[in-house]
């Protein structure tokens, strides 16, 4: 039987235990993070894993528990840098031809004159958000040049300081009435998906993220094959063992508007029928 390290004790944790034990995979929790950690004299709890299941998303932390663990990951630490940047994914899967959302990156500091140019080229609403955040954090939809540009300050405070990594963030445009899905992708193929959409009272009282962690609710749906191909192509254009990816869809067209390396994993019957079968080969694959 092969262990698994799995560097979380939320949703996914619980949900894959069951079923990756039933075909020969035992998961088992390693905290990596707001703990002390011995590194010159480390305790028997990183010993005896074959695996881990995505590197843990605290960088920092993350390069300690690879050299104690010493293990293949699924997702490494390459592979949540690249879907952790928002930008660069836009730009790897616009250069490519797959359809994304009209987006402009921003590299603080910047001339306020720049930033109303860049307004004018946009029909508000517009969206704003941080590069590398996930479950919504910092996005915002802004309708006028105002607020914008008050968002783009405050934004330019927390990037003065020196401790600040990322200095950047997003301008994209705002789709209208689309449908929002999370594909699921193991090794390049399409495992499942789920449309996330918001209560109607959220809505009517002027909520638009759909976020699951922010209140939207996570139906499992069988996309259509154009779909299907779309998700398929931006996990392996990515190189991303494990990818959720973010789909907007309406009536005239579809973008990829993010990826996520860490997805969580919902319920089983939302996925199809070989999700675990697929994701167990998967994990045995790093051996």
């Amino acid at each position: 039987m092969l262990t698994l390290a799995v560097a979380t004790r939320k949703e996914t944790f619980e949900r894959m235990a069951a079923p990756l034990a039933e075909r020969g995979i035992e998961v088992r929790h390693v905290a990596t993070e707001e703990r002390t950690v011995s590194i010159t004299d480390p305790d028997d709890e990183w010993a005896g894993f074959d695996v881990g299941f995505v590197h843990p998303s605290r960088l920092m932390e993350g390069g300690v528990a690879d050299a104690l663990l010493d293990v293949p990951w699924v997702n490494d630490r390459d592979a949540i840098l690249t879907s952790r940047n928002k930008a660069g994914v836009i730009a790897r899967l616009a250069r490519a031809g797959l359809p994304v959302p009209r987006t402009t990156l921003i590299s603080n500091p910047i001339d306020e004159a720049e930033l109303v140019e860049l307004f004018s080229r946009f029909d508000p609403p517009i969206v704003v958000k941080p590069n590398s955040t996930t479950r919504g954090t910092g996005v915002v939809k802004i309708t006028d040049r105002d607020s914008f540009l008050g968002v783009a300050d405050y934004l330019g405070l927390i990037h003065r300081n020196p401790a600040t990594g990322d200095r950047s963030f997003l301008v994209q445009e705002y789709i209208e009435d689309a449908t929002d899905y999370r594909a699921m992708c193991i090794d390049g193929r399409y495992a499942g998906a789920v449309e996330r959409r918001l209560p109607d009272a959220a809505r009517a009282a002027g909520d638009w993220k759909h976020n699951v962690h922010r209140g939207a609710e996570a139906t499992g749906v069988d996309l259509s094959d154009d779909l299907r191909d779309l998700a398929e192509r931006t996990a392996r254009l990515l190189d991303i063992p494990w990818l959720g990816v973010d789909l907007l869809v309406t009536d005239d067209r579809v973008v990829v508007s993010e990826t996520n390396a860490r997805p969580t994993i919902d319920d089983e019957t939302k996925y199809e029928p070989r999700f675990y079968d697929d994701l167990a080969a998967l994990i045995e694959a790093q051996v």
